[in-house]
């Protein structure tokens, strides 16, 4: 495996472009395939977009050709208009497509309870469409635009050894604990997979990795990630998966560490639990802690509030048997050995929580299963961010 530039771009077949003005923003994907196949992954919430049941009725009863995006809106909680909305933003792309509405996908991010700006979608929907290109740049423009809170463009794209590409987009920086944060992911690729099989290999990926973020613990009404194979070349699964996986766990990594006002990029990981769903629940318990991501933030080494959320989390545990360590890319500290106390270590572990990125190690000393989740510290930034957000 081989990261390349491209972003979707570097998928056969992929073309884009993007326009941001502002807090709005518009951006069409299209794709010319050989056999192609979509699936999706959508929000747990019961307050759901839009756009989201237009995409999901879509997917039922057939693939996506092409995609439109907005931001600046999230069309959610708009009732009967904002579903017409959303068809008319896959209608005015299928006409000009010349292709069907349900063969296009919607998708919408930015404030909830409010409607689309129409006019402004529609004022810029030629300059995107005549922009459309498979260049670097076109990729980049592309992830611009699905922008909200977000401080940079989230893209990554692998080579195979078969020649196999995967690349993906996404946005997300606040509202981030998905359940499948206002989190939009677009996954592209050209190999050839059915439907049924890109559906398991998205579920599993998406476990692995978005399922596995939490900015704040707010589960969006918008979440969406779409994965579309061309089909050009032939791909057995389980090598793909292992592409999907890092694509998807590497842009899972970009939303945590740009989570909002954010400064420390947090990434926990759970060993040694009975079962998986164990090491998943404790993993996702210590970087949703406010008490943990505020510590990591005044780099105070305040330990003992990893060892609580490890014990409210529902995972089976035994505190005689837990071992905790905290480490950077260069160094590493034992906070606690076999539910033993190692004394000595807080000017040490003071220095780890200097860095950018920490990773806190719990092993629970009962079985095999583990898991890894990402998150981040909680700011002041955070506060002020999301108490102006609609101004």
């Amino acid at each position: 495996m081989k990261l390349i530039d491209g972003g979707i771009c570097a998928v056969k077949g992929v073309k884009t472009n993007g326009v941001k003005k502002g807090k709005n923003g518009l951006a069409i994907i299209t794709v010319d395939a050989r056999n192609i196949a979509t699936a999706g992954v959508f929000t747990r919430n019961k307050v759901i977009a839009a756009p989201l049941t237009i995409t999901q009725e879509a997917l039922c009863k057939g693939e996506l050709k092409a995609l439109i995006a907005n931001s600046g809106c999230a069309n959610a909680f708009t009732g009967e208009k904002g579903l017409d909305d959303a068809r008319w933003m896959a209608e005015i792309l299928a006409k000009k497509l010349n292709c069907e509405p349900d063969e296009i996908g919607v998708a919408s991010t930015g404030v909830i309870g409010r409607y689309l700006d129409k006019t402004w979608i529609e004022g810029h929907l030629d300059e995107v469409l005549n922009g459309l290109s498979r260049t670097k740049e076109a990729s980049k423009t592309c992830a611009r635009a699905i922008m909200t809170t977000d401080t940079f463009m989230k893209e990554v794209a692998v080579k195979l050894e078969n020649c196999i590409h995967i690349g993906g987009i996404a946005k997300g920086s606040g509202m981030i604990a998905p359940n499948m944060g206002t989190m939009l992911v677009f996954l592209y690729t050209d190999a050839h997979l059915s439907k049924e099989k890109l559906n398991r290999c998205l579920k599993k990926a998406v476990d692995r990795s978005f399922n596995m973020v939490v900015v704040d613990g707010d589960t969006s009404t918008n979440d969406m990630a779409l994965l579309t194979a061309t089909g050009y070349r032939e791909c057995k699964e389980d090598f793909f998966q292992k592409g999907l996986d890092y694509v998807c766990i590497s842009l899972a990594k970009m939303i945590a560490k740009d989570g909002e006002g954010a400064t420390k990029l947090i990434e926990a990981r759970v060993k040694g639990a009975k079962c998986e769903d164990d090491a998943r629940k404790a993993a996702k318990a210590i970087i949703s802690s406010p008490l943990v991501k505020t510590a990591i933030f005044g780099k105070d080494p305040n330990w003992g509030r990893v060892v609580a959320a490890v014990g409210y989390s529902g995972a089976e545990v035994e505190q005689d048997k837990i071992s905790l360590k905290f480490s950077d890319d260069k160094d590493e500290v034992v906070l606690v050995d076999c539910g033993r106390i190692v004394e000595g270590k807080l000017e040490a572990l003071k220095s780890i929580m200097e860095g950018k990125e920490i990773i806190i190690e719990v092993a629970l000393g009962l079985g095999d299963c583990e898991a890894t989740a990402w998150g981040c510290d909680l700011t002041y930034d955070y506060v002020k961010i999301n108490a102006m957000y609609t101004t």
